[in-house]
């Protein structure tokens, strides 16, 4: 495995992780509850800037590699579900809500997995949906790990709950439209092979 700029950055981001989780652990004597709400907030935010800098260096440094591809959603998916199951101890996020976008993320992973076995991978890429959804998601992220006044008269639990809201919408109706994608090689009849540990 060679390491580039995309694949650093993306290295940086999960390692990002466990520091944004641990800031809000801190004893309050080293940060205050303000404190690691900014702390924690601003860690998140460069976790995610890292995850836009890596796609962008990929294509500008043309950088790409298969170990790239393979760590970028993987890094993503875990920043977003270590934010959520924070938010959901803190009480600052729904459970159903984290739960929802959790299990789409499972849900489309392996979908993506099983069509690019078959070579239907295109079939599934993001589009403007999913990039509307990673928005709202980010927002909502950002808003409830802060949980303090930002903008004058925008209260951010608020904002974060709203922004949350859309983000499971538009999971369920993303998730809906992937399937529906896929569905045409999905309903077709697949050869059993005895071996295949996948075979239910």
């Amino acid at each position: 495995m060679s390491l580039n700029i995309p694949t650093t950055l993306t290295w940086i981001r999960i390692a990002l992780i466990p520091a944004f989780v641990g800031v809000y652990y801190l004893p309050h004597d080293w940060l205050t509850p303000t404190q690691q709400n900014w702390t924690g907030a601003w860690i998140f935010t460069i976790a995610a800037i890292t995850d836009w800098a890596d796609g962008f260096a990929a294509r500008r440094l043309k950088q790409s590699s298969a170990f790239g591809a393979f760590l970028d959603p993987v890094a993503d998916k875990l920043m977003v579900a270590a934010a959520l199951l924070l938010l959901v101890q803190m009480k600052r996020a729904d459970a159903v809500l984290a739960f929802i976008i959790v299990g789409r993320e499972i849900a489309i992973s392996a979908l993506r997995e099983w069509m690019a076995k078959i070579g239907q991978a295109k079939s599934v890429a993001v589009n403007t949906v999913g990039k509307l959804k990673t928005t709202a998601q980010l927002t909502a992220l950002i808003a409830l790990l802060l949980y303090e006044p930002f903008f004058p008269g925008i209260p951010t639990p608020l904002l974060g709950n709203v922004a949350l809201w859309v983000a499971a919408g538009l999971t369920v109706w993303s998730m809906f439209y992937y399937l529906k994608l896929a569905w045409p090689h999905l309903s077709k009849p697949q050869p059993l092979i005895e071996d295949r540990d996948d075979v239910r």
